[in-house]
């Protein structure tokens, strides 16, 4: 217990000899340094996140920069002409014609993009577009009487709709008129596509297209340009088309056009004989294949060509079924019969999509297309109705086949 004592004595003595009053201020001290040291660490921190994210916005690519193709197939990148004064932007346009002159190629297949937009600016102010355009075309024609040669380059394009990361290509195609009981008969004599500029709304495609074609020819002939948006994981979409009847052309004189986008529409390239049979107690459609008469030239006798079936109803759609191929003529006989299932028997008002494809080594190429339904076009409503009407009996009909 004397121990105990003692011990409690002790640690009395050793108790500071300082007042509360000078206790609280210490502690009130110690606080005040703790808060200006966070304060001075935050503030680190701030600056710290700061020059991260101007090393990020550095590093990426900016957003306005236009992507240009050659002819060449080179990329080509500009910035706007905000970040780039007079004599940047001269030098960038002397050095695209060093690199034309070292390539060999023509000058006026590629256009700057200073000069370019000023000359479409002013175009289009001239030509007036439309409200709710879907983009002009820009192209040149010449036609040589001697080589019997048709000539198309300079193909441009502006104003198309931006769709965030798309790709642009046009389709060209060469309708000629065939005499026919079919009004508005075509035929397709030669069909290219030009290259894919990617994130462009305004490309410059840069490619030259030639057409054999006779003197006598060029009074019956057109020339229709698809300007469309490529993908290639599913259907290209198609944003408008140019037409150009060839008899306003005239021999060895260049002629430069300049034309809005119009609404695209299909062309007659032959016709189909369908047969359609209800089976209303199997839940069944039987559609029948049996001729189909086209309009391509007499080179594709040595090809071959077959037909796919697709019958879709209800946005749902059933697995498409073809036939077998079949030479190349200008009258293919299938008579070949095809069986779908359709679940619900009020479920009739469906569509049949006929396609016939003409096969090559390593792809295929579409001849035409004719849908059946009973919202379709006249024909085609007549012929679904009938079909309705002549329960398990075939209903046959020719149908004309479109591109």
């Amino acid at each position: 217990m004397i121990q105990k004592r003692s011990v409690m004595l002790d640690l009395h003595s050793l108790q500071m000899p300082f007042s509360n009053t000078w206790k609280y201020g210490i502690l009130a001290l110690a606080i005040l340094l703790l808060l200006v040291a966070l304060t001075i660490l935050t503030c680190q921190i701030c600056q710290l996140q700061k020059r991260n994210r101007t090393r990020k916005k550095k590093r990426c690519p900016s957003r306005g920069w236009v992507r240009m193709k050659a002819v060449n197939g080179i990329w080509r990148k500009k910035t706007p002409a905000l970040l780039h004064d007079t004599t940047k932007q001269s030098n960038a346009d002397i050095k695209v014609e060093e690199l034309q002159a070292e390539l060999g190629e023509p000058s006026t297949c590629l256009i700057s993009s200073s000069s370019r937009t000023e000359d479409l600016s002013s175009m289009s102010s001239d030509l007036g577009p439309l409200p709710g355009s879907q983009g002009t075309l820009k192209f040149s024609l010449l036609y040589c009487k001697e080589r019997c040669e048709l000539l198309l380059t300079g193909l441009e394009a502006w104003g198309l709709p931006r769709h965030g990361c798309a790709e642009s290509a046009i389709r060209v195609r060469l309708l000629r008129q065939v005499p026919s009981h079919i009004p508005g008969l075509q035929c397709v004599v030669q069909e290219w596509q030009s290259q894919v500029v990617k994130n462009c709304s305004s490309p410059a495609f840069g490619d030259h297209f030639v057409f054999s074609l006779q003197d006598a020819e060029v009074e019956k002939s057109t020339l229709k340009l698809e300007v469309q948006r490529f993908d290639k994981y599913s259907r290209n979409a198609v944003l408008g088309e140019v037409r150009v009847t060839l008899s306003e052309l005239k021999a060895s004189q260049s002629l430069v056009l300049c034309k809005e986008l119009q609404k695209t529409t299909k062309d007659i390239v032959g016709e189909v004989l369908v047969s359609l049979k209800c089976l209303p107690i199997s839940q069944r459609i039987e559609v029948g294949l049996l001729k189909a008469k086209t309009t391509s030239p007499g080179s594709t006798a040595e090809k071959n060509v077959y037909a796919r079936i697709d019958v879709s109803w209800r946005r749902h759609k059933e697995k498409h079924q073809k036939s077998r191929p079949r030479a190349h003529t200008p009258l293919i006989i299938f008579n070949e019969t095809f069986l779908f299932h359709m679940p619900e028997p009020l479920a009739w008002d469906c569509t049949v999509l006929v396609s016939i494809y003409e096969v090559d080594s390593d792809s295929r190429h579409l001849v035409g297309q004719a849908t059946l339904g009973k919202r379709r076009a006249k024909e085609a409503a007549e012929h679904w109705d009938l079909m309705v009407k002549s329960i398990q009996q075939p209903v046959a009909k020719w149908h004309p086949l479109l591109i």
